[in-house]
Parts: structure tokens; C-alpha cells; sequence
């Protein structure tokens, strides 16, 4: 889950890395009052929880608090990417020599945090490290020992900083990876910290995302953040059909049907097993599939959860047909998801073999399922098929679908 810059700020202040002493308003009235007490020139954010907010005119600068009442109004009332603001922050214009970026993230390939530091800040750090590699330093760390200073000072070390910069900053780096560990996070970043002229450092702003897994162990810090139970913090609104999603998996107790994310294609989804989901996405995208969506089904659902993801996506406009994959063999009754997806479309008035174009699912109960599929003329594909071919053939399904559509 993604959280408003104010309260990634609120984190990193709790953390003890100096911020400037900034407000959130989600009135003008209450900007007004802030930039009074900030008693100079201000900068009026948008909170949404997408990028490019100053590009869309989500971030303003005001001189006096009149100045920020009028701006705070016109931002409170500006859509970014769909979005409607929470609020604003109202935060003092510093006056910055020098910006840094400082960073961590998941590396999901090595299973460990790595930081991430560059004395180029304010500007996309994946840019800056395809541009200037040399200006930009990694290290990984453990989330399990406790962290070292020596791994801060040495990635800040290797772009060049020296002497009291760094030894100022060090600390600021030992902070954030301790409340990225301590928090759950995927992200834990501030950029730009910007240096002022007394050679102090101060967050000028910061991006948090935490484990969704995690929200439970971190119920201490979302009350006092007053992040509701119900939330969706994503980096945009959930769509009709993702809340859709939520609620077929809430229906029943029994197995997953999950992380249903909409896409504009014309192949639906119906795939599982973990990390496997992902490879197969990617797999139908590389045969040049067009995905209408991602979902996760695993963990021995049942018929009716089975039924109503694949009624979901069937229902989904522009969904010409739907594959039913999963990459390794599981606990997953395959009968089961068998019965579910025939009968969502049986239900939905379409035939089996016409809209369901592959079903590769191994696992227990595999013969019976393989029975309910023959019966219905679905193709199905067992173990011996790779998740490669079975995406390839997905596709070539949709292809040549299309294809005849248009030479009719």
C-alpha cells in the first residue's frame, strides 16, 4: 500500500531524519492558517498517490498566506490522473544548495533490501542511473541482522561525498533503512534531501510503500496515521472491476482469488500459483497477447470462488475468450477450477470450448478435471506442456479469432 506524502513525511520525522516544517490542509482556510505560521514563502503540493503532479499544475508556489489560500483552492480542486486530492501540503520554500536522493528498496532477485544513494537529487533516479551509473551507488543489507553504519557511509562514500557531508548524511541513510525494515516497506524514499546553507540536511520530500501483507502487524502506525481499515492505497483508484474482484474473493473463506488488476486486451486471465502469475502475464504479452487482466487463483478455492473470477472476467468488455493457466503443479484441485470456469460460462450463456482457450492447470485431482474438460470440448494441456507454449497457444487462439473476423 502507497501512502500521501504527508504521511511518508510523518514516517520519516518519526524516524528522526530532519523535515521542514510543513501542514497538511484540505481547505484553503487551512492552508492560509499554515503558511501564516510558516511566516514565509510556501509550496502547495497536491496529495494524490500518482507521479507527475507538477507537470499537471498539482504543485504551486505562494509568497504570502492570501497567495496560498488561492492556490490551495485551485489545486484542491484539480484532478491528476483521476484522482481528486486529499489535501495539500503547505511547506516552507527552502532555500537548498545542493539536492541528494536517498533510497531503499525490495530486490526481489536477491531477497534483500538494497539502498540506493546519489548526489543528484530531484529527478527520477532509473533515469539518472541509465544516464550516469557512476553517480548513482547500491548496497544490499540484511533484513533480518541488525544494520550496520558502515553500509550507509560506504554507498554514500562511493559517489564521492566526503569529509562532513558525510558524516552527516550517514546517519540520515542508517534512519531510513531501519524504518523500511522496522515498517514493512517496498519503498522507503526521500528525494530530493536537499542540503541548506548552515550544511544541515532536511527531507524536502518522500514516497513509502508497505507490504499490503503487513498491514496487520502495522495497525500501530496506521491508526496513528488514521489510514482506514478499508483503504486502497494504490498509485490509482480501483476500477469497478478490481472492486469486483474483492468482493468474489470475500465471499468465501476458501482458497484465493486475488490481486485483480484491469488491462484494456482482449485475452482474460484466469492464472495462479504466485510468482508463476506474473511469468505467465508475461509470457502472453511476449507472444504478443493483449492481457484484459491479472488475477491470482490458488489455494484450493472453491467451485462458486472459481465460478465467479471467471464470470468477472468473461463479463469484462472486449474479453473475446479467457486462458486458464498455472506454471507449477500445486495442492489446487484441478476438477475444481475445472467446474468453476465451465460453469461460469455455461451460466453466462457462452460454450466451454468456444471461449475458454487453454486450460493448463497441474495438480491433484488432474484426471478428474482433465474429464470435466473433454466432455465440454475444452483443450486442455497437461504437465508436459511448458507455460510458454501454453500462453503461445492462447494467443494464437485470439489471433486467429480475429483474424477471420476480418476476412469476413
Amino acid at each position: 500500500m502507497r501512502f500521501f506524502e504527508y504521511e511518508a513525511r510523518e514516517i520519516v520525522k518519526r524516524a528522526g531524519i530532519p523535515v521542514t516544517d510543513f501542514g497538511f490542509a484540505t481547505s484553503p482556510e487551512e492552508a492560509m492558517a499554515i503558511a501564516q505560521r510558516i511566516g514565509g514563502p510556501v509550496v502547495i503540493k497536491s496529495q494524490v498517490l500518482s507521479g507527475g503532479r507538477m507537470k499537471a499544475g498539482g504543485v504551486r508556489f505562494a509568497q504570502t498566506p492570501e497567495q496560498a489560500k488561492a492556490e490551495a483552492a485551485e489545486v484542491l480542486a484539480l484532478q491528476i490522473k483521476g484522482q481528486t486530492p486529499r489535501g495539500v501540503l503547505v511547506d516552507p520554500k527552502a532555500d537548498v544548495q545542493q539536492e541528494y536522493y536517498a533510497g531503499v528498496v525490495w530486490d526481489g532477485q536477491r531477497k534483500q533490501p538494497v539502498m540506493i544513494f546519489s548526489p543528484v537529487g530531484g529527478i527520477d533516479i532509473e533515469e539518472l542511473a541509465e544516464r550516469s551509473p557512476e553517480q548513482v551507488s547500491r548496497r544490499h543489507f540484511s533484513n533480518i541482522l541488525p544494520f550496520s553504519e558502515f553500509i550507509a557511509k560506504e554507498a554514500i562514500a562511493a559517489t564521492g561525498v566526503s569529509g562532513t557531508d558525510l558524516n552527516r548524511l550517514t546517519p540520515i541513510l542508517t534512519r531510513l533503512a531501519k524504518l523500511f525494515v522496522e515498517y514493512d516497506m517496498t519503498l522507503a524514499e526521500v528525494n530530493p534531501l536537499g542540503k541548506l546553507p548552515d550544511g544541515s540536511f532536511v527531507a524536502l520530500d518522500a514516497h513509502m510503500d508497505m507490504e499490503n501483507e503487513a498491514r496487520g502487524r502495522q495497525q500501530r502506525l496506521l491508526s496513528e496515521l488514521r489510514v482506514g481499515e478499508q483503504e486502497t492505497r494504490q498509485a490509482r483508484e480501483a476500477t469497478a472491476f478490481e472492486l469486483a474482484g474483492e468482493q468474489v474473493d470475500a465471499q468465501d473463506h476458501r482458497g484465493v482469488a486475488g490481486n485483480v488488476t484491469e488491462f484494456d486486451g482482449n485475452l482474460g486471465l484466469v492464472i495462479g500459483a504466485g510468482g508463476g502469475s506474473l511469468t505467465l502475464f508475461d509470457a502472453v504479452r511476449a507472444h504478443g497477447g493483449r492481457p484484459a487482466n491479472y488475477c491470482e487463483i490458488g489455494g484450493n478455492p472453491s467451485v462458486a470462488k472459481a465460478c465467479g473470477l471467471a464470470k468477472l472476467v468473461l463479463s469484462k468488455p472486449g474479453v473475446d475468450k479467457i486462458a486458464v493457466m498455472m506454471s507449477i503443479v500445486s495442492n489446487t484441485r484441478v476438477d475444481i477450477v475445472a467446474r468453476g470456469v465451465v460453469k461460469a460460462c455455461l451460466e453466462l450463456g457462452f460454450d466451454p470450448a468456444e471461449k475458454i482457450a487453454i486450460f493448463r492447470i497441474p495438480g491433484a485431482w488432474e484426471e478428474e478435471g482433465f474429464k470435466i474438460l473433454r466432455h465440454y470440448g475444452v483443450e486442455y494441456a497437461d504437465r508436459s506442456v511448458s507455460l510458454n507454449e501454453a500462453a503461445r497457444r492462447a494467443v494464437e487462439k485470439i489471433e486467429g479469432r480475429t483474424a477471420g473476423k476480418v476476412l469476413a
